[in-house]
């Protein structure tokens, strides 16, 4: 299992989308584009409050007049609703129901958006006189180079604002979370370190599961780079976005081997073990095929759902098929705990024993079925907040995992109970070659 979690990371260091674009966005306007399109895609944004703001320079002032440029801003279900209307717009008419029309013939042009009475997603489209011609040849000139940026009201009302409405508040989250962890690194670091350091029969899950808080921890502390760099200039560090999600995609791949290498013998092969020996790590092919199978799964999953992501900042996203397939594997793995951990329950009548496999199920059920309960509770909130509350939320009830995990594997009674049952008891020990008594 360590050359699969090698393989995993490696995988994931290979395969890695770009860092996504922010809301100050860069580009040309295009006429061939625009008529290929009907349209020419510049990006959307949810505005909130009475000044919104969005800002277009262009660098060919002439040019822009001689096309007639002008952008167009749709309301997202208006656009939506153009679409899929089964009366066939032409491309003039479509264009015609803007909401809100700027004709580009000056270097830098203000569009105001004012009384949004609530955060609502708008469409902004590049669009000239070429759009909607059939000739090819007029629209083959030169494009326009800009800068637009889309902004927010700030606390005070001017719009300074670079976060859209289903991303404001996840810079300060990212801030207090890196504060946490820097508290807690202080106050718990030197004592971690010297259990590590005891070895015994915890010490190859701690260093498992320290790494998977590091990861978390890097994750976070990138995340807060990134988000710092976007309040000032709406771009961001696109690097330290994708090392965010690096991190994190690591972070799980680690926790996922450590809870299948404790959880297999459970769930698994637990009819082939003794009662007495539980957590005994069984490495036979059928057990082994499975952890790679299933670890292998969820890093392709992973992996899949960031490049089908085309939200910058949603790290836990469920809106593509990757991200409804990993909801499924989560939840099977929680029930396979779950359904192990009933039967060894039920049939074990040592109190210890009992309360240490509830609280590490406990841990393990967190961490597997968080984000499936936080995607359903994301219904009752509006749309712009949906991503915002789950990621959020999966990053709370993760630590909040590994916290249980952590007092479960440091606490002498209960671990020195659990693993005196035999001499390699525990399932990651077995990786030593040799048998040890556990000591603290």
């Amino acid at each position: 299992m360590g050359g699969l979690r090698l393989l995993a990371v490696a995988l994931t260091c290979c395969w890695w989308p770009p860092g996504s674009e922010g809301k100050t966005v860069r580009g040309t306007f295009s006429s061939a584009a625009a008529r290929d399109a009907q349209g020419q895609s510049i990006g959307h944004f949810e505005f909130h409050g009475d000044h919104a703001l969005l800002c277009v320079r262009i660098n060919n002032i002439a040019v822009a007049v001689e096309k007639e440029a002008k952008l167009y801003l749709f309301q997202a279900q208006e656009w939506l609703k153009l679409w899929e209307s089964s009366r066939g717009y032409s491309c003039s008419e479509r264009l015609s129901k803007a909401q809100l029309t700027m004709t580009m013939n000056q270097t830098e042009h203000n569009l105001t958006l004012s009384q949004i009475p609530y955060p609502q997603t708008w469409h902004v489209f590049y669009a000239d006189k070429y759009t909607c011609q059939d000739d090819n040849e007029n629209s083959q000139v030169e494009d326009i180079l800009f800068e637009m940026m889309l902004l927010n009201p700030d606390a005070e009302g001017n719009p300074f604002d670079h976060f859209s409405a289903g991303e404001s508040g996840l810079h300060e989250f990212f801030f207090l979370l890196v504060l946490v962890y820097f508290v807690i690194a202080c106050i718990y670091a030197q004592s971690l370190w010297q259990a590590i350091k005891k070895g015994g029969p915890m010490h190859m899950i701690l260093k498992v599961l320290t790494t998977a808080l590091l990861l978390q921890a890097g994750s976070a502390l990138a995340n807060y780079i990134h988000f710092s760099s976007y309040s000032k200039d709406g771009i961001g560090v696109p690097f330290m976005g994708s090392l965010a999600e690096f991190f994190d995609i690591a972070s799980q791949i680690q926790m996922l081997y450590l809870l299948l290498s404790l959880c297999m013998g459970w769930t698994i092969v637990r009819m082939k073990k003794s009662q007495s020996r539980p957590l005994q790590w069984d490495s036979t092919p059928a057990s082994t095929g499975i952890a790679v199978f299933i670890v292998i799964t969820q890093s392709i999953l992973l992996l899949w759902e960031q490049f089908e992501d085309a939200s910058p900042h949603s790290y836990h996203s469920h809106h593509n098929l990757a991200g409804v397939l990993l909801i499924i594997l989560r939840i099977c793995l929680a029930l396979s705990l779950g359904c192990g951990l009933y039967q060894i329950v039920t049939a074990e009548r040592s109190t210890l024993k009992r309360e240490f496999y509830i609280t590490f199920a406990k841990g393990c059920i967190l961490w597997f079925l968080c984000h499936p309960v936080l995607v359903c509770i994301s219904v009752i909130f509006s749309e712009y907040q949906r991503d915002k509350v789950i990621t959020i939320g999966v990053i709370l009830c993760q630590s909040i995992s590994m916290v249980i995990l952590y007092r479960l594997f440091l606490s002498h009674s209960l671990y020195w109970e659990v693993s005196s049952l035999s001499s390699v008891t525990l399932p990651l020990t077995i990786s030593s070659g040799h048998k040890s008594r556990p000591h603290f």
